[in-house]
């Protein structure tokens, strides 16, 4: 009997913990297109990765030419046959050279990025924490996370307050 009380009484206490609580939500994608900062970095990014891709066209423009090239010479019966192997090497080096110039400009790219959205995270992030202590909320969700949020009152949504958090900053 005691043991059944006690359980009871624990049931009761958690359930008055758990109606305690407050929840809130952001949609942070949605809060991430709309600021300028981020607008201004996608700018940015769009400017930076255009100058890299300027920079390997030059090289792919002269590997297509030399491909051409060999394929005419080839076509026509001018290179002999250790001409022929020995020139689909050197165009197959050289494009290995342009498929690992492609990634090197990926991963800049991906650097760059994230060099110019870490700071604007960081203050959201910060704005967020804010206002969970100052709201005293227990948990505030993601709702740009796909299957995060199966349902919120629209009450709960923080995306305003975060805004004017940041616009304060």
């Amino acid at each position: 009997m005691k043991k059944i009380f006690t359980l009871l009484l624990a049931c009761m206490i958690t359930a008055g913990a758990i109606t305690a609580q407050k929840f809130g939500y952001v949609n942070t994608a949605l809060l991430l297109q709309d600021m300028p900062e981020v607008q201004a970095a996608n700018a940015q990014l769009e400017t930076y990765q255009k100058q890299l891709m300027s920079e390997g066209q030059g090289k792919v423009q002269a590997f297509e030419q030399k491909v051409a090239e060999y394929q005419k010479q080839a076509a026509d019966g001018d290179l002999s046959q250790k001409q022929i192997a020995e020139k689909e090497e050197e165009l197959g080096a050289e494009q290995q050279s342009l498929a690992q110039l492609e990634q090197e400009v990926q991963q800049k790219i991906l650097k760059k990025r994230e060099e110019l959205l870490t700071p604007i995270l960081q203050e959201v992030d910060v704005a967020i924490q804010e206002i969970g202590k100052d709201g005293g909320y227990t948990f505030i969700f993601d709702a740009s996370v796909q299957g995060a949020m199966l349902y919120a009152p629209e009450g709960d949504d923080l995306i305003d307050e975060v805004k004017a958090k940041l616009a304060s900053n």
